[in-house]
């Protein structure tokens, strides 16, 4: 695949992402974690994350991708808003703070990739997808982790008060 048609794939995957999450939705059926893990995969299969020619440089920048990409995953996924209908399943929503971190995610994204050219890092698809993939996963991950809690919770009043 042409290097315009993956990031034209990256763009529609994250534009279809973010309005999920502005939609009312089980916070327990994470089909966001399917689309991080793929992306994520495909990414360290596509290669490039990795540069020959400079790979300490490349791997250390991809560390400081790594755990950016993990905070801000966990920084969305705090900002969505959480509930239990009458029958004690979790509903997520995104609110109008999951939208600015939505996007200061990109642009410290796009300053990473701005900072891999300034240092002589050949641009590379893999490791936007090992990104975009990763920050999707955790907040996807950490979402779904607190619907299961809030309905842990719930069912457990629900036996010390019956």
């Amino acid at each position: 695949m042409q290097t315009t048609e993956t990031a034209l794939l990256i763009l529609l995957l994250v534009a279809f992402v973010i309005y999920r999450q502005f939609r009312t939705r089980p916070a327990n059926k994470p089909l966001v974690l399917i689309i991080g893990g793929a992306l994520f995969v495909g990414g360290i299969a596509s290669g490039g994350v990795v540069d020959p020619l400079n790979p300490t440089l490349s791997v250390a920048l991809f560390g400081v991708e790594a755990l950016i990409a993990v905070a801000l995953g966990a920084w969305r996924a705090a900002t969505v808003r959480m509930w239990l209908d009458a029958s004690g399943m979790a509903w997520a929503k995104g609110t109008s703070w999951t939208l600015v971190a939505w996007l200061a995610s990109i642009a410290v994204r796009v300053g990473l990739y701005l900072a891999g050219q300034a240092l002589g890092l050949p641009p590379s698809t893999g490791g936007v997808l090992v990104f975009v993939g990763l920050t999707i996963g955790v907040q996807g991950y950490l979402v779904a982790s607190r619907g299961r809690t809030l309905a842990r919770a719930n069912s457990r009043s629900d036996t010390v008060t019956s």
